[in-house]
């Protein structure tokens, strides 16, 4: 498509706007949303492999537990073990502390969108709010490591808001 918008003998005028779609090198969903055309590479940044699901059934090119909240904050979120459940702010700022001991693995991440890998964070099917779920966090992570002109453009870098997703 894009060689008959460079080459193509229709002029600006005759280009319909549903032919230009936004390049979204790094998008996040659930692992059981089906897969849409420029996905790209599909990454699954859970602690646990979604139960009930077959091997050989999976809908990710590679699983991150690593990147995926610990154990113990899974547990505190929803107040098992006795404790009332995390508050949000709460759980972000423990799951930020968490990542800066995977620098090393966001890092990579983010060198190969920078490169032009397209790749999407998936989490678990549960979770029905990107704005309170870790594949956002990881999202402002990887972006913030990126080139101002990389970052998606959701994200211009500038103006960055409190609770973005990028370290403090």
């Amino acid at each position: 498509m894009v060689e008959s918008l460079l080459y193509g003998s229709g002029t600006a005028k005759e280009w319909k706007e549903t032919e230009i779609i936004p390049h979204m090198p790094l998008r996040t969903r659930r692992w059981n949303d089906p897969e849409e055309p420029g996905d790209g590479h599909r990454l699954l940044i859970c602690r646990y492999r979604p139960r009930g699901l077959p091997k050989g059934k999976e809908t990710w090119d590679e699983w991150r537990k690593e990147l995926g909240p610990s154990p113990e904050l899974l547990a505190a979120f929803y107040g098992k073990r006795g404790a009332p459940p995390l508050s949000w702010p709460e759980y972000r700022k423990r799951y930020l502390a968490e990542m800066r001991e995977r620098g090393p693995a966001i890092d990579e991440l983010a060198r190969r969108v920078a490169s032009g890998e397209v790749i999407t964070l998936l989490c678990s099917s549960a979770c029905a709010d990107p704005e309170h779920c870790h594949r956002t966090l990881l999202k402002g992570l990887i972006e913030a490591r990126l080139p101002a002109g990389k970052r998606s453009s959701t994200d211009s870098g500038q103006g960055r808001r409190r609770g973005s997703g990028a370290l403090p």
